[in-house]
């Protein structure tokens, strides 16, 4: 891998990640109490760069002394796991990370989970199909849970790249060799099309049981002791919005959106969100743009 595409990637994380974030902690939960918490980072990402991932971890343990933060790493280096988040299918990646807390002892009480962006629909496949051990609380920071209908803003190498993703997407999202090529694909929800989306999709229409209800999905889900979702009210990158707090276009319709008791999903209780105890925060700024302060006051809490 060439040195520019290194610079590169390091300059497109840049832009979308806080990186002043780092201060002293004053946690008091007692070791028996605290659980480890898994991070997995979004498009355009990498699970330790210390401008990104990193200074999450470290604000998260120096605010919880003692807890164990593991920033998911899929792949065997970090180039590798930057393109994962493109290329590598969110089904080997969530059997990848299942085959890993399972064989590690330090999750057997359980753990929490903070997905971000697209890593918060790829932590909640994690919930629904691999229960033990137990996701206790699992917190959503811009996650696209009905999926996206554009890509307007999309982190990447280059403009030229993110044209060409916006091109096969438009165009052959559903054909399974794009399905099996581009992560974005897997999650692509066309509302224009919603029988063609729920035959092709390869991993969002699995997950949410747009096609037929597996139970387990349902019951892994009320497992959950809070499933929290964050929307960021500026966003530029996630289209809608709502898809942040599980809501989404009208059928037929690319303009008109649906709060998330208004869809199909909720009204017919497809994957028992009824009765899993839900939280929707609000963040100021665009995709993943927060403050120190504001992931302190509204984040923290779920992990002492």
């Amino acid at each position: 891998m060439d040195v520019l595409r290194v610079i590169l990637t390091f300059l497109s994380i840049f832009a979308i990640f806080p990186s002043n974030i780092a201060l002293s902690g004053n946690g008091n939960a007692s070791q028996e109490e605290i659980v480890p918490v898994v991070l997995w980072h979004g498009m355009g990402d990498s699970c330790c760069f210390p401008f990104s991932l990193g200074s999450i971890k470290k604000l998260i343990e120096e605010e919880v002394p003692g807890i164990s933060v593991i920033s998911l790493k899929i792949g065997k280096s970090l180039i590798a796991d930057y393109e994962s988040g493109f290329f590598v299918h969110p089904d080997k990646q969530v059997k990848e990370v299942c085959e890993f807390i399972s064989n590690e002892p330090q999750f057997d009480h359980g753990y929490n989970a903070i997905g971000f962006s697209q890593g918060g629909q790829f932590l909640r496949a994690l919930a629904q199909r691999c229960p033990q051990p137990r996701m206790k609380n699992l917190i959503s920071l811009g996650g696209q849970h009905q999926g996206i209908f554009g890509l307007p803003n999309c982190p990447s190498l280059s403009r030229k790249t993110c044209e060409y993703f916006r091109k096969l997407l438009n165009y052959a999202a559903y054909e399974k060799w794009v399905q099996n090529l581009l992560v974005q694909a897997t999650y692509w929800h066309d509302p224009l099309n919603e029988d063609t989306y729920r035959v092709g999709s390869s991993f969002l229409a699995d997950i949410n049981n747009e096609r037929e209800i597996n139970q387990d999905y349902i019951q892994n889900l009320k497992f959950l002791e809070r499933f929290v979702m964050v929307k960021f009210l500026n966003d530029t990158i996630v289209q809608p919005i709502e898809s942040q707090w599980f809501g989404f276009y009208a059928p037929g319709s690319d303009q008109d959106v649906l709060p998330l008791r208004k869809t199909r999903l909720f009204k017919e209780d497809r994957l028992g969100l009824r009765s899993v105890p839900m939280d929707f925060l609000e963040c100021e700024g665009n995709h993943l743009q927060f403050t120190k302060e504001w992931f302190i006051e509204n984040i923290i809490p779920y992990l002492k």
